[in-house]
C-alpha cells in the first residue's frame, strides 16, 4: 500500500469483498538509489528495517482506520526492494493479491501500471485489480 487513492481503493475492495479474510497490508520501500532520496536515507539507518516500519507507521494507521469502518483488523509488513518484485516475492503465502493501479494521462489510463502490469504476470496466486 502507498498513499495512492487507488490503494485505499484496493484496501476497501479487499475488505468488502472478503470479509473475515485475514489481509496483510504491505508497504515496499524502493532499493535505495541516487534517484530515491527517501529510500537511500532509510539504508544508512543504523537499522533500516525498523526505520522503514517508522515511516510506514502513518501509512498503517490509516490502513487500521480503514479495516475499522468494517470492524476489520489488517496485519501490516514492509517490504524492500523492487515493488513489484517484493510483492510477487511475498505473494506465495497468501491465496490472492488485490493491488491498486496507478493510472496517469489518457494514454496510461488505456494500460494497467508497470508495477500492477508486473505482478499481474508474474504472481502466482490470482490477482485483484482495482482502478
Amino acid at each position: 500500500m502507498d498513499e495512492s487513492e487507488t490503494a485505499e481503493r484496493a484496501l476497501r475492495h479487499a475488505l468488502e469483498a472478503h470479509p473475515g479474510a485475514e489481509i496483510v497490508v504491505l508497504h515496499v520501500v524502493g532499493e535505495p538509489s541516487g534517484m530515491m532520496g527517501a529510500a537511500a536515507g532509510l539504508a544508512l539507518q543504523d537499522n533500516a528495517e525498523e526505520a522503514a516500519r517508522d515511516a510506514a507507521s502513518e501509512l498503517f494507521s490509516r490502513a487500521e482506520e480503514i479495516a475499522a469502518e468494517y470492524d476489520a483488523t489488517v496485519a501490516t509488513e514492509v517490504g524492500w526492494g523492487a515493488p513489484a518484485k517484493e510483492i510477487v516475492r511475498l505473494a506465495e503465502g497468501v491465496d490472492l493479491l488485490v493491488i491498486g493501479a496507478h493510472t496517469g494521462g489518457v494514454a496510461e489510463r488505456l494500460f494497467v501500471g508497470n508495477v500492477a502490469r508486473s505482478i499481474v504476470q508474474n504472481s502466482p496466486v490470482p490477482v485483484t485489480v482495482v482502478h
